[in-house]
C-alpha cells in the first residue's frame, strides 16, 4: 500500500534535519508512550464496487419508519423538491469558503439573503452565516453577553438537555458560574428566575416552545432579566415562528436556534445549523460573517464581508465557532427553504403542526396518558404521562413500523409535524390502546 505522505523520505528527512531532529518519532516525544498507536490494524484495500456493496450493507442496518412521532430536537418536515435541486447545482455544491471575500459575490449574495430572511423570521436587526448547531448558537450567545462585571449565567431547565450541556461546557473551560432555574409543570418559573437574578448576571437562556413543548411567559421573563440589567437569549424553534410571536417582538437580546427544520433532513444526525440573530447594538459580538449590501465604483449592486471576526484566523485562545464551506451550504438549504415556503407557506406549515399536535394530545388524554404541562400553552411537542412501561410502548410500535415519542421522566415526549396525518395518528392510537389494554 501507497503512503498518505505526499513528501518523499528525502524531503521528509530534510525538513527533520531543518528543526534539528532525526527521526519521525521524535517530534510525538510529547505524548505519553501508552497512548501512542503502534498498529492502526487496517484490512486490506477493496475495490470500488466491493466498497460500495460494504455500504449498502451498513446503510441496510439503518431502520427507517413509516411513521414518526419523536422530535426532541432534530424534526421530520416535508422538504419541497425545488430544495435539493437548487443546493445541488455543481457552483454552490462545491463552493469553497470565501477567504478573498469580494470576488466571491455569488456566496456572498446568498449569505446576504439568508441573513435577510433570518432577520425577517425572528424580528431582530442582524444575523450571522452561521454556527455548527443550535447548541453552539446558544454557548457562543452567552459569551456574547459576557462584560468584565457581568458574568454569571441563568439557564431554564426546561431548556433542551443537550443545549444546556454545551453551555454548561464552554462556561466550565472560563470559569464561568451557571445556574440551572428549576422547572415548575414543564415551564421556567419566572419567580425562581427573579429569586437568583443578581448585578453580576449576564446573560438568561431560555427556550421558548421549551424542551417540553411549552410557550414560556416571555414577556414576564424578559421584564425580570432586563429589570436586573441582564441580556436575554432566546432560544426557538424557527418552524413555530410562522405563527408565534417573534423574539424581536419579545424585546429579547439575541434569538438562536436550531435551524434543521428549514429544508434539511434529518440524514441520520445531520448536518445541522445554528442560527444567530440579535440586537444592532450586539453586532460586533457576533461570530462568524455578517456580509452587507453596497455599490460599487460604477454603481453597480455588490456584496461585501462587513464583519467578521478575525481572531478566528489569528488569536487563537479568543477564538469562536469557526464558519466554513458545510455551513455556507447550509445556509442556502434554509433560504431555498423559506423562499419556497413564503410566509404564508410557513405559517401553514406551523399551524398544521400545532393543529395535529393538540388533535394527538386530546386523543392521548382519553387513553390516560394526562399532559404534564396541565393547561400551559404548547406548539407541536407535548409531555403526558404514560400508564404503560414506556420502553414497552416504544418497542410495540417499532414492530408496527412506528417511531413513537422519547421517553423522559418516566413519561413520553410526543411531536407532531405536518407529515402527520390524521390516519397515521389514529393508527398510532389504535396500537396504545392494544398495548394498554395488555
Amino acid at each position: 500500500m501507497g503512503s498518505y505522505i505526499p513528501s518523499t523520505g528525502e524531503e521528509r528527512q530534510a525538513m527533520l534535519q531543518a528543526i534539528g531532529l532525526t527521526s519521525t518519532d521524535q517530534l510525538f516525544d510529547v505524548v505519553p508512550e501508552a497512548v501512542r498507536v503502534k498498529n492502526l490494524d487496517l484490512p486490506e484495500g477493496l475495490s470500488e464496487w466491493e466498497v460500495s456493496e460494504r455500504m449498502a450493507a451498513l446503510a441496510g442496518k439503518n431502520r427507517v419508519f413509516r411513521s414518526v412521532f419523536r422530535g426532541a430536537g432534530a424534526y421530520r418536515h416535508y422538504i419541497p423538491a425545488i430544495v435539493k435541486t437548487v443546493t445541488s447545482k455543481e457552483e454552490f455544491l462545491t463552493a469553497y469558503t470565501p477567504y478573498q471575500a469580494e470576488i466571491s459575490q455569488g456566496v456572498l449574495q446568498s449569505i446576504f439573503e439568508y441573513q435577510t430572511q433570518l432577520c425577517e423570521l425572528t424580528g431582530m436587526d442582524v444575523s450571522n452565516a452561521s454556527v455548527y448547531d443550535g447548541a453552539v448558537a446558544a454557548a457562543e450567545a452567552v459569551f456574547m453577553c459576557q462584560e468584565r462585571k457581568r458574568t454569571g449565567v441563568i439557564v431554564s431547565g426546561a431548556a433542551d438537555p443537550q443545549t444546556l450541556a454545551v453551555i454548561q461546557t464552554y462556561c466550565e473551560s472560563r470559569n464561568v458560574p451557571v445556574t440551572v432555574l428549576p422547572v415548575d409543570g414543564c415551564a421556567t418559573d419566572p419567580a425562581a428566575l427573579q429569586a437568583v437574578l443578581a448585578g453580576d448576571t449576564a446573560a438568561v437562556y431560555v427556550q421558548s416552545p421549551n424542551y417540553f413543548g411549552v410557550l414560556e411567559d416571555m414577556d414576564a421573563i424578559v421584564a425580570a432579566a432586563h429589570g436586573a440589567g441582564a441580556k436575554v437569549i432566546m432560544g426557538v424553534n424557527p418552524i413555530s415562528l410562522g405563527l408565534l410571536k417573534t423574539p424581536g417582538e419579545y424585546g429579547v437580546d439575541i434569538a438562536v436556534g436550531e435551524g434543521q427544520p428549514l429544508g434539511m433532513p434529518l440524514s441520520f444526525g445531520g448536518p445541522y445549523l445554528g442560527f444567530m440573530t440579535c440586537k444592532k447594538a450586539m453586532m460586533r459580538k457576533l461570530p462568524g460573517r455578517i456580509v452587507g449590501q453596497t455599490t460599487d465604483g460604477e454603481g453597480r449592486r455588490c456584496f461585501v464581508l462587513t464583519l467578521q471576526a478575525r481572531e478566528q484566523h489569528i488569536r487563537r485562545e479568543k477564538a469562536s465557532s469557526n464558519i466554513c464551506s458545510n455551513e455556507a451550504l447550509c445556509a442556502m438549504t434554509a433560504s431555498v427553504y423559506l423562499a419556497a415556503m413564503g410566509p404564508r407557506g410557513l405559517k401553514q406549515v406551523a399551524s398544521t403542526c400545532a393543529a395535529h399536535a393538540h388533535y394527538l394530545a386530546g386523543e392521548l388524554a382519553k387513553l390516560g396518558f394526562a399532559l404534564r404541562s396541565g393547561d400551559k400553552p404548547f406548539f407541536h411537542e407535548f409531555l403526558t404521562d404514560c400508564p404503560v412501561d414506556p420502553a414497552k410502548l416504544c418497542a410495540a410500535l417499532e414492530e408496527q413500523g412506528i417511531l413513537g415519542g422519547l421517553p423522559v421522566d418516566g413519561g413520553i415526549l410526543w411531536c407532531c409535524t405536518e407529515l402527520n396525518r390524521k390516519e397515521e395518528m389514529d393508527r398510532l392510537l389504535a396500537v396504545i390502546g392494544e398495548v394498554c389494554k395488555g
